[in-house]
């Protein structure tokens, strides 16, 4: 583990060195290494694209919530390399984001609908449950937890939990529009979204909210066999290595259900996580084995070479079980 770290350190991607020096060795913000691999992530050519598509919130209607290309992958994937509203840029991005907001409290997104699917034909500023804790996660992350606005968007994601997680929720100005789905069902992408936002949130990590949303990702892998939720299955596709964040695959289930400190002896859990381990070469390192083509650029869209990204990422699961140093 100690020579996977080491090349982590060697990378000449600052967002891995900097997430490695952060939650795998557990340096300080005032650490040297830590202040040049942030300035340095901060600077990179393919990290400022990404803050400049924030700030252009939302560059267009989601057509689909899948659209790795869409600016709300911009912010998350900002959110997960840790960026703060403070850094430079930054700013245009929140006020963006929290310019939308429903009655209700959710953030609101630009979205395209369709009447056949039992909605309204064109495109509103509204929210569902496969885009709104998406924007919530990275308001969190940027650091406005404070902020009344998220503090609103808390309470209503919270409020929407049943006993079974999260179904398939919209705003009540969509009508009856939802998923390809039974409306008593969980949608399991809307649970990793949702728990991923909460994860942010210390004094709701042991929620009833959080612990209903991890039992049902749990059962469904345990179910996986037997029973898809809103299309969403658990087989081939599911087990494949992908970054950014953007769907329903293993890596993103595992992340997010490892921030969860009640979760990680579940032998369900640790059974997805094998999945996960698998993959690894035989130097402890990771590489995609799918990826979205809207990210080329990025070594974890390349399925030719061990991606520091995604290494880090596994081994960051791996240390919230204590199985890594």
């Amino acid at each position: 583990m100690t020579d996977t770290i080491d090349w982590l350190l060697a990378s000449e991607e600052p967002w891995a060195r900097y997430r490695t020096l952060v939650d795998l060795l557990e340096r300080p913000q005032q650490d040297a290494q830590v202040g040049t691999a942030r300035a340095e992530m901060l600077s990179h050519p393919l990290v400022r694209g990404l803050i400049d598509q924030a700030a252009a919130w939302p560059g267009y209607a989601l057509k689909r919530h899948n659209d790795a290309r869409h600016a709300i992958y911009a912010l998350s994937t900002l959110a997960d390399f840790g960026l703060h509203v403070s850094d430079p840029g930054m700013t245009p991005a929140v006020e963006a984001v929290l310019a939308h907001q429903s009655e209700e409290g959710a953030l609101q997104t630009p979205i395209r609908l369709y009447k056949r699917f039992g909605g309204i034909d064109g495109e509103w500023w509204t929210w569902m449950g496969c885009d709104a804790p998406t924007l919530l996660y990275a308001l969190l992350a940027f650091g406005l937890r404070k902020d009344d606005r998220v503090r609103r968007a808390v309470d209503h994601l919270v409020g929407l939990a049943e006993e079974n997680g999260w179904r398939c929720t919209t705003s009540r100005d969509l009508g009856s529009f939802k998923g390809p789905g039974r409306r008593e069902d969980p949608c399991p992408v809307a649970n990793v979204y949702a728990l991923k936002a909460l994860s942010l949130e210390p004094d709701l990590v042991r929620s009833r909210a959080a612990r209903a949303g991890t039992t049902m990702l749990l059962w469904h892998w345990e179910h996986r066999a037997e029973r898809k939720l809103f299309l969403f299955g658990v087989g081939t596709d599911f087990r494949k290595l992908k970054y950014p964040f953007v769907w329903y695959d293993i890596l993103h289930v595992a992340d997010v259900l490892s921030r969860f400190p009640f979760v990680l002896t579940d032998p369900r859990f640790q059974e997805m996580v094998t999945g996960i381990t698998d993959q690894a070469d035989g130097e402890g390192r990771y590489t995609a084995t799918s990826m979205y083509r809207a990210w080329k650029d990025w070594s974890f869209a390349n399925k030719k070479t061990p991606s520091p990204w995604l290494t880090f990422i596994a081994l960051r699961i791996l240390r919230r079980m204590g199985m890594a140093a």
